[in-house]
């Protein structure tokens, strides 16, 4: 009897596993059926997948928001590939985007907060299907270790919209830097369009001066230099003996269709203390003087009407309105110093007067 029991029981096991490998092997097939871009991770808790395949790339995860965080659309004009590209850092497919045989002459802008981040000149043809530069804007674009923790990602420097990666070593041109980048990410700007100007103040350490331009609609460069002196090509150990008569400067470049030169000799004027003569807080002698280097009649003219109703208003206004000389660019480690530090001014706040 426990012979006959013995022999159905292992009759019993090996039906029980050819079920079990019949139903393993259907699931299976029905899995490899099923379309490529179809969520199968849900039953993940607080993850969703990504529909959108990448370029020989595997699907991602990209975690909900939790409750309470702000969503990353600085704007809210993106549209949804846009957003999936700049905020969830997505890629376009090859081929597709607008701007990869694109090469007219004038800028790319980022396209979420309208930043300038290459200058046509630098786009060459790599055949790689994205768009291809060799050198960005000076301080336009900052490069991090990208989540697959294999290549490089670039993003916009104003908002950190995802633009694309870099890829160096590859011989393509001769500065043998390749910026990939996604045409979605970027708007381009004629050249004819532009209407670059130029504007040149001083209010203390140009550190601070800078820092507040550096960050104001339309501008779209800041240099930090020597102005006002008699000694060509100053160094700045030079200018700081308060003997050459220079002031510590900012060249603005501005695109005069975003902004004017009032609205940049308002932040000017409310961005420092335009009632200490030759001095900024700590910072002591001419080359700290308060002063608009005019660079024609137009600029002249506001200045002053500005300065009168700050007099108006009563401010004992020190600042100088003077004829623009020859603008003498600042050592290289001056430039962009607080964006490079991480740090804020220590003499420059802003406060509103007009």
């Amino acid at each position: 009897m426990k012979t006959e029991r013995g022999f159905i029981n292992k009759w019993l096991g090996l039906v029980v596993l050819i079920v079990c490998i019949i139903a393993g092997v259907g699931f299976g097939g029905w899995l490899l059926l099923q379309p490529v871009n179809k969520p199968i991770c849900s039953i993940w808790s607080g993850l969703i997948c990504s529909t959108a395949v990448e370029p020989s790339q595997p699907k991602r995860l990209l975690r909900r928001s939790r409750p309470g965080e702000k969503e990353q659309n600085m704007d809210g004009k993106l549209t949804a590939e846009e957003e999936r590209v700049i905020v969830h850092k997505g890629t376009e497919r090859p081929f597709s985007g607008k701007y990869n045989g694109h090469f007219g002459k004038g800028t790319y802008n980022c396209k979420r907060c309208g930043a300038e981040l290459f200058e046509s000149s630098s786009k060459f043809k790599s055949g790689c299907g994205w768009p291809s530069f060799d050198e960005q804007i000076e301080g336009a674009v900052k490069w991090q270790k990208d989540a697959d923790g294999i290549r490089t990602e670039i993003i916009c420097a104003k908002c950190g919209g995802h633009l694309g990666h870099i890829f160096l070593g590859e011989g393509l041109t001769p500065k043998n830097t390749r910026y990939c980048v996604n045409s979605i990410s970027m708007d381009f700007v004629a050249e004819e369009k532009q209407q670059i100007e130029k504007a040149i103040f001083a209010s203390g350490c140009f550190w601070g001066t800078e820092y507040y331009f550096k960050g104001a609609p339309g501008v779209v460069s800041t240099t930090v230099g020597y102005t006002g002196g008699h000694l060509d090509n100053p160094s700045y150990k030079q200018v700081c003996t308060d003997r050459t008569g220079h002031a510590e400067a900012v060249e603005v470049g501005y695109d005069s269709s975003k902004t004017s030169f009032e609205e940049l000799a308002k932040l000017f004027f409310e961005t420092h203390d335009f009632t200490q003569h030759n001095r900024q807080g700590p910072d002591v002698g001419t080359q700290y003087r308060s002063a608009i280097f005019y660079l024609n009649e137009q600029q002249r003219e506001v200045a002053t009407q500005l300065v009168q109703e700050l007099e108006k208003k009563g401010y004992d206004v020190k600042t100088q309105i003077l004829p623009a000389k020859k603008f003498w660019p600042a050592e290289a480690y001056h430039q962009d110093y607080y964006e490079k530090k991480g740090a804020t001014p220590y003499c420059h706040t802003y406060k509103k007067v007009f």
